[in-house]
């Protein structure tokens, strides 16, 4: 691929570091025949190395992290339909340099390595709004989130434990479960276990469903009456069978979300800054190596986040 080069309001970066999600997986079975080359990627972080005429928000040497929500600015009930993730249909992050617009770029938090904010956003700003915009979570209430280990996950926990909720999540892994307690998750559930069981004396106010249709009601039936369930995720199938009676016998309130308005980001970036909060990252692969790293996403191996490394 020839160098990007930055027009106008634009900006070049020379990425440090990259992001996987399991997007990255998918979008090869969805471009079918198309003969154009694509980069895959939605995350990354590096330096602004060129910028094009007009742009006023951030200078050549700036270090930054790449908002890869286009084009969705005020956090609205759902973004336009001028809105698209980075990495489809636009080239991604999976490169040493990016070209793309300056509204696109926020100013990387300095405490973070260049690993971490390269796997910040999509998954953190996901989870932010998932707990915070639509489910409404406060100090002193439940959150369920079952499969935890994710990247996704992982960032909700301690979203939900700096703001004093409480937080239950579930894994079939026995490892982690005990990395999930590390990171402050109050229970840790088996995945094949009886939930309503264990569950019985807990008041879950808002359930974070990103399974599907494996966990959909199971994690439905331990909400309390009056509860939120938030979707933004369908790991396993899309399509559920939902009993409609006890939903409204329920008064359940079922939201759907997926990634964020940039002012969410913006408030998300400032609510790990106040915390210190780090991404938990399992591990780095250099980018020559991106192909066993998408692997290894593949088979689920990862707890957190995984970073691709660009010299």
């Amino acid at each position: 691929m020839e160098d990007p080069v930055a027009g106008k309001n634009e900006v070049v970066v020379r990425l440090k570091a990259a992001g996987l999600n399991r997007r990255d997986l998918y979008i090869p079975n969805r471009v079918g025949d198309k003969k154009e080359a694509l980069i895959l990627g939605s995350d990354g972080a590096g330096i602004i190395d060129s910028i094009g005429e007009g742009v006023t928000n951030v200078a050549i040497g700036d270090e930054v992290i790449i908002n890869p929500s286009l084009r969705w600015f005020e956090n609205t009930d759902a973004p336009s339909k001028e809105f698209d993730l980075l990495g489809m249909p636009d080239h991604g992050t999976f490169a040493e340099k990016i070209v793309l617009s300056e509204e696109q770029v926020e100013k990387k938090p300095s405490y973070l390595s260049w690993e971490e904010a390269g796997v910040l956003a999509l998954s953190a700003l996901t989870g932010y709004r998932a707990l915070f915009t639509k489910g409404s979570i406060r100090e002193g209430e439940t959150v369920f989130i079952p499969g935890a280990g994710s990247g996704v996950s992982t960032y909700m926990i301690q979203f939900a434990k700096n703001i004093g909720a409480k937080v239950i999540v579930t894994s079939r892994s026995e490892a982690k479960r005990e990395k999930v307690k590390e990171l402050g998750a109050d229970i840790v559930l088996d995945t094949n276990s009886d939930w309503n069981k264990q569950l019985e004396n807990e008041q879950i106010d808002l359930v974070i469903e990103s399974v599907g249709r494996a966990t959909f009601n199971r994690s439905l039936s331990v909400l309390k009456k009056g509860g939120k369930i938030v979707t933004f995720g369908a790991t396993t199938e899309d399509t559920i069978e939902l009993n409609l009676r006890n939903f409204f016998y329920g008064q359940y309130q079922l939201l759907g979300t997926t990634m964020g308005s940039r002012e969410e980001l913006r408030e998300m970036l400032k609510h790990m800054e106040h915390y210190q909060m780090h991404p938990v990252l399992d591990r780095t692969f250099p980018i020559e190596q991106t192909q066993e790293a998408l692997d290894f996403l593949k088979d689920s191996k990862q707890f957190g986040k995984i970073a691709i490394s660009i010299p």
